[in-house]
């Protein structure tokens, strides 16, 4: 079967989930390109892909065959890859023993990066604050290069989440450039919290003063600050 047009209620059904308010409501997201998809699938979380008509993938799941003109309806990208998948959001895990947390970041490349990371140096849960740029947003999606796909993430309140990882022995860090101890002096406990805020204001004041430990990265007094996800990634290479 070839749905050709963009009118067709499935089509518009999956054009949806470029909303967020509508992929929140049917706990499905889109992924683009056979790299994402592939991840999906891998993971258990692919539903059924569109595929260009005279394409063809070797996966066990529903497929769904479209013109070259629902293709590009369907798409964000200029140029639109041959496949996109249909995902349902992963299944929430518990939350282990190394924990990042994600204050108000707003730049979804940065929060796609900061995933990447995450899963390179272990990182058991990623914890991102309602105010936070959503975790499905395609920009975010491509980003992380289907890494979401291979750990957990939670959206919830901070405060709540901190007062509650103190409670269980979790040493918890944030960073301050001024006042913090240098990374490489940190010893690294068996259970931690870091806390990692916005790319103008940093971690907000309120849950900044939840931390245990403040830390820094040492470096050439003539750059002033790093880039979020750049620090991040130092900061959990160190710590792993």
């Amino acid at each position: 079967m070839l749905i050709e047009s963009i009118e067709n209620k499935k089509i518009k059904s999956l054009k949806k989930l470029h909303l967020k308010k509508y992929r929140e409501q049917e706990e499905m997201f889109l992924v683009e390109g056979i790299h994402l998809v592939s991840e999906a699938y891998k993971t258990g979380n692919l539903l059924e892909v569109l595929l260009l008509e005279g394409s063809e993938i070797n996966l066990d799941v529903n497929k769904i065959y479209v013109s070259k003109n629902v293709m590009k309806y369907i798409s964000e990208l200029e140029t639109p890859y041959e496949i996109i998948g249909v995902c349902k959001y992963p299944k929430i895990k518990d939350i282990g023993d190394r924990v990042l947390m994600i204050d108000g970041i707003q730049d979804p490349g940065n929060l796609g990066t900061i995933i990447r990371s995450s899963v390179a140096f272990n990182i058991d849960t990623i914890i991102i604050s309602t105010n936070s740029v959503d975790l499905y947003n395609s920009k975010v999606v491509r980003a992380a290069q289907g890494m979401n796909f291979h750990i957990n993430i939670i959206r919830d309140d901070l405060r709540k989440i901190i007062l509650n990882l103190k409670n269980n022995e979790y040493k918890i860090y944030t960073t301050d450039v001024n006042n913090g101890n240098e990374l490489k002096n940190i010893k690294n406990p068996l259970k931690y919290g870091i806390i990692m805020g916005n790319e103008g204001n940093g971690v907000s004041p309120e849950i900044a003063n939840l931390s245990d430990e403040k830390i820094y990265i040492k470096m050439n007094e003539n750059c002033e600050s790093l880039n979020v996800a750049v620090a991040t990634s130092i900061i959990l290479y160190e710590l792993m």
